[in-house]
């Protein structure tokens, strides 16, 4: 039997609502495929499976608040069957019968004296769930309220969403900051030749397909990641341990204020065209509150770049489990002294938070100088699409 439990979609998540089921009973899955619908502080996530199987129960109904690690249901391996020899199908409640009721729900209910039956379900079937006891009890105590002050008392309570994001993003920060002991690099790096190539390359294509500076700069920390492995990965049970692809948590900013820094995959391996596409996606996704469980949990680092709000440098706090963040302020014209002359030269400051558990100044001083020599040589680093492992790096 193959137990399907609430993942945990980020650092700063402990507990999730399930919004609703894709599958039911009997269904085969596969592995990758989404199944549930999680709402966290920060967005309803497409919450995938990693196994392959049958469904056999759902044991959490639409709108139950859970915590991570929760089992949400549980399913039969390949070949596996059920005790009674076949998967049994989901019970059919007559219509006449009273609606079900879920047994959170339903211990809620005794706490706040609310009748189950009489409350309209919104789960599954019409089953009632916790949030809609909650409703109720909100509702009859703006009602009770009301009556007492001579006034009509508003029937619903909206959640104040960016309040509980500003709460789950604080004490995420508050433990990596008690947690980990950060240290901070920096790094001014010369970019007259990687803006200049990026011109040349983008005056040929149309609007649509040209690529930004910010996707050079994710592909040179995931070039620059395979002389320090020990920057990406994380650090869990007392160790260390290492990632062999680089997934880039990328850190956006949401229209309604707050930010959530889902993964872009296999940064290292893939093209510049393709990186572009699939960054435009996940920030398009991100900010519609539609991002899947698999891009919330494992990045293996953070990028983030503040370049557009035109801030110098940015010195971040660690994403837990991970071990580093790598920021970017904005591109400046500043004096720069190149062939014993001094030039007006286009520069940016890189930044590194690092986790001294993990790595030491040295290796993050190393990690700042690669990237700042691969971005002098903007069409080497172009056409390294296929990137080994960074574990196949030689450190020196």
């Amino acid at each position: 039997m193959i137990r399907f439990e609430l993942p945990s979609l980020g650092a700063d998540m402990d507990e999730g609502t399930l919004l609703t089921w894709q599958v039911k009973p009997g269904d085969a899955v596969h592995r990758g495929q989404v199944v549930a619908v999680v709402d966290t502080s920060k967005a309803a996530v497409d919450v995938e499976i990693w196994h392959d199987g049958v469904v056999h129960e759902l044991l959490v109904q639409p709108g139950e608040k859970v915590p991570v690690g929760t089992l949400l249901a549980t399913l039969l391996a390949p070949g596996e069957v059920a005790a009674t020899q076949h998967v049994p199908e989901p019970e059919k409640v007559p219509a006449a019968a009273r609606h079900a009721v879920s047994p959170s729900a339903r211990k809620r209910a005794r706490e706040l004296g609310i009748d189950p039956d009489a409350v309209t379900g919104t789960g599954a079937q019409g089953s009632v769930t916790l949030v809609d006891i909650e409703a109720a009890a909100s509702v009859t105590t703006a009602q009770a309220v009301g009556t007492a002050a001579g006034t009509t008392p508003a029937l619903t309570t909206v959640p104040d969403r960016q309040k509980e994001m500003r709460k789950a993003i604080a004490a995420a920060m508050s433990r990596s900051k008690r947690e980990i002991p950060h240290y901070y690099l920096s790094e001014t790096i010369p970019m007259a030749n990687a803006l200049a190539w990026l011109q040349q390359r983008n005056e040929s294509l149309p609007i649509t397909e040209r690529i930004l500076s910010a996707v050079l700069l994710l592909k040179a920390v995931a070039v620059a990641l395979r002389r320090t492995p020990e920057l990406n990965g994380f650090y869990r049970d007392g160790q260390f341990q290492p990632s062999s692809a680089v997934h880039a948590g990328v850190a956006v900013s949401l229209r309604g204020g707050g930010l959530v820094a889902p993964a872009l995959h296999d940064v290292g391996d893939k093209p510049l065209a393709q990186l572009m596409r699939e960054l435009a996606d996940l920030v398009k996704r991100a900010r519609a509150g539609s991002l899947r469980s698999s891009e919330m949990s494992d990045p293996t680092l953070t990028v983030t770049n503040l370049g557009d709000q035109g801030v110098e440098s940015v010195f971040g706090v660690i994403y837990p489990p991970q071990v580093a963040l790598v920021g970017f302020g904005s591109v400046a014209v500043r004096p720069w002294v190149k062939d014993g002359e001094v030039r007006a030269q286009p520069v940016l400051c890189a930044t590194l938070a690092a986790d001294h558990r993990a790595s030491d100044g040295h290796r993050g001083a190393l990690f700042l100088a690669e990237l700042r020599e691969l971005l002098q040589q903007p069409q080497a680093l172009a056409d390294a699409s296929a990137v080994p492992g960074i574990n196949q790096g030689t450190p020196t």
